[in-house]
């Protein structure tokens, strides 16, 4: 009895390969960026040419509009699709894509440069937020929703806290150009860890707690 608590009990303090990996790939991942997020307006002013408030308004909304109009359609694509190699493929190329756009940044000279590179991380994050949040909903540990939920949301709020005060000293010390190099080899490595989960990727979709966008829209339209 006391050996089945006791296993009953480890059990319970464990999670699954697939949520660690997603997890700690997104602790790297936007550690990496919150080196250089907090700060990257004074990048603008400072070394693009005619950078102003202007150009970083624009570059910001940019990214955050075509992100937010390339998900939907993303993510109804991926729903519309058998298995999980779909979203598996997608998720790493998106964070691949992602990961290259800070090498860009060293090369950029004027405000079309900081747009362009804008678009590109936006196409890149609009696909694996989309194929992420399928794959961590879908590969949940049933009645740890809310801590694997809230232990993602906490890796990254932590990593990108600690890497934001790291990335002010970095640019103050050794400038910009390194801080973005070191911004592309973590987004690297966040990527290259979700390699190992190819094999885990399942071949039919078990849906559990996931949940697809064009039931919801289905559903409403049936209201």
């Amino acid at each position: 009895m006391e050996n089945n608590k006791k296993e009953e009990r480890n059990n319970n303090s464990k999670f699954n390969k697939i949520i660690k990996y997603l997890v700690l790939s997104d602790l790297i991942f936007w550690s990496g960026w919150g080196l250089v997020n907090p700060i990257f307006a004074i990048f603008i002013t400072d070394n693009i040419e005619g950078g102003n408030a202007l150009v970083v308004g624009i570059a910001s909304g940019v990214y955050w509009l075509l992100k937010s109009i390339l998900m939907i359609p993303i993510g109804t694509f991926l729903d519309n699709r058998p298995g999980e190699k779909d979203d598996y493929w997608v998720l790493v190329s998106g964070f691949f894509i992602a990961a290259l756009v800070p090498f860009g940044f060293i090369f950029a000279k004027l405000p079309w440069h900081i747009y362009l590179l804008q678009a590109i991380q936006a196409v890149g994050m609009a696909a694996s937020l989309s194929a992420w949040s399928a794959i961590f909903t879908r590969h949940i540990d049933k009645g740890k929703e809310a801590t694997e939920w809230s232990l993602d949301a906490t890796a990254v709020g932590l990593g990108t806290g600690i890497s934001g005060t790291i990335g002010g000293w970095a640019v103050t010390k050794f400038g910009f150009n390194p801080v973005f190099i070191a911004v592309g080899i973590l987004g690297i490595i966040g990527t290259l860890l979700l390699l190992s989960l190819r094999r885990h990727m399942r071949a039919k979709r078990d849906h559990g707690l996931y949940f697809s966008l064009r039931d919801i829209f289905q559903r409403l339209d049936e209201k």
